[in-house]
């Protein structure tokens, strides 16, 4: 399993229109990305930062998610989110996503 952290920072102006982008345009985005298997998202509390992490079934759907993926997703939260997304990419030995999460 591979798996890529991406960290933002959103507008706290834009919180409502931010949330509604993530349910609505992106996740719905991630879903239809072939070998994508799961997304988790944590909010720092003191802040207005977001790490979104994603989970792939190998590499090269990590790596389609790199280079053709992102630069929409930076497209489409371009309003509400301050500067780029910065991604940080891991490769797993071990785990799983139980069946349920999916």
């Amino acid at each position: 399993m591979y798996a890529r952290k991406v960290s933002l920072w959103f507008k706290s102006d834009f919180v409502n229109q931010f949330l509604k982008k993530l349910e609505y345009e992106v996740v719905p985005l991630l879903r239809k990305q072939k070998g994508f298997l799961d997304h988790v998202m944590v909010v720092s509390e003191s802040e207005n930062l977001i790490y979104v992490y994603t989970f792939w079934e190998n590499g090269e759907a990590a790596e389609r998610y790199d280079c053709t993926t992102l630069p929409v997703l930076n497209k489409l939260l371009a309003g509400v989110v301050d500067g780029d997304l910065r991604v940080h990419a891991f490769a797993g030995s071990g785990g799983r996503l139980s069946s349920s999460s999916r």
